[in-house]
């Protein structure tokens, strides 16, 4: 028998409070101590998500909690997509994908699993990546552990913050 290994679902797994709050506000305000975000900017973060589709699977989040697109400023709406720019850039580099899904899914019909604040997600893709573990099985398999992916994009983000693109 095949065992698959996901360390980090055992936080989940074995607490049996939920966080209170919503989770994107609390890392936004976690300062530089959540170990999740990747990258900060003034008005929005990257932060990886803690249950992937795929390796490298980041959102982006803009710092004020508001559910839509539209309740955006017009500054806020521009390092939004200049963050998920940036998360294009960073997830080519370290990951080589033969594609990338960025999207958002507004209210919970669309699909949002966390309505009421907006995110951006950016997930990279390759031919075959839906194979018969998630078909047959209803399991995912990630090569990668978060710490390992967050350590692996972190210095590009931080390069592409100091050239300014």
């Amino acid at each position: 028998m095949d065992r698959l290994y996901s360390p980090w679902r055992l936080s989940y797994v074995t607490t049996s409070e939920p966080v209170a709050g919503c989770i994107f506000c609390n890392a936004a305000s976690a300062a530089a101590t959540d170990p999740l975000v990747v990258a900060r900017g003034q008005a929005a973060f990257v932060i990886l998500n803690l249950y992937p589709y795929n390796s490298g699977h980041l959102m982006v989040v803009p710092v004020r909690h508001v559910a839509s697109l539209a309740e955006l400023s017009g500054d806020e709406r521009a390092e939004l997509m200049d963050l998920t720019a940036r998360a294009e850039v960073a997830l080519t580099e370290v990951y080589r994908p033969q594609g990338l899904n960025i999207g958002v899914n507004l209210g919970k019909a669309a699909g949002a699993g966390i309505a009421d604040h907006l995110h951006v997600h950016v997930v990279p893709r390759w031919t075959g990546d839906t194979n018969f573990m998630s078909v047959v099985g209803n399991v995912r398999v990630l090569p990668e552990e978060l710490g390992d992916t967050k350590r692996r994009l972190q210095p590009i983000f931080e390069r592409l913050q100091r050239a300014g693109s």
